[in-house]
């Protein structure tokens, strides 16, 4: 049996965003319009493509409102945000990691693999944040290069640029 999946869009301040979610309205993916074909690859190759059947749905109303919530500033909304991670479990103990790094103090790659204890691992980490299904949700954009610059956000690094201003407007002190 597929598992049923529906996509939704809503306008961000970003452009228009693509939630997953099932029919429980757990999220399982997200990305921009824009980036919507590697949302699919990454659907495909975490739960199979022939054992998903994706069709177009509404944005269910929490997911919604915690991300226009975000998007006013309560940076703390998308943590509420439910989902359903299914990577490896490295790749799931890197996801949460991020969920946990605060608002507004960005993280190396290896900051980030010494903080999972994992100090060597920072290149693991890289390759586990590329593989995040879950755009702003799981907060990718918070990594940084080592000295500091912007890399590797496949949304772009202007919008990458945008959330980490928009972060460190809005963090607590």
């Amino acid at each position: 049996m597929s598992l049923a999946l529906a996509i939704g869009t809503m306008d961000t301040p970003l452009g228009a965003f693509l939630p997953v979610t099932d029919d429980e309205g757990v999220l399982r993916a997200a990305d921009f319009a824009d980036c919507e074909a590697r949302l699919r690859r990454l659907l495909d190759r975490r739960l199979g493509r022939a054992s998903y059947e994706l069709a177009s749905g509404r944005v269910p109303a929490t997911i919604k409102a915690a991300l226009e919530a975000y998007f006013a500033g309560d940076l703390a909304a998308i943590g509420r945000i439910p989902l359903t991670a299914g990577g490896t479990a490295f790749q799931n103990a890197v996801w949460i990691a991020l969920r946990a790094i605060a608002p507004g103090h960005p993280l190396t790659y290896s900051q980030l693999a010494v903080q999972m204890g994992r100090p060597r691992s920072a290149r693991a980490v890289g390759h586990a944040n590329g593989a995040n299904p879950f755009s702003i949700i799981v907060p990718c954009h918070r990594l940084v290069g080592a000295d500091g610059a912007l890399t590797g956000y496949a949304g772009g690094i202007a919008r990458k640029r945008w959330l980490l201003d928009h972060e460190a407007r809005h963090a607590p002190a």
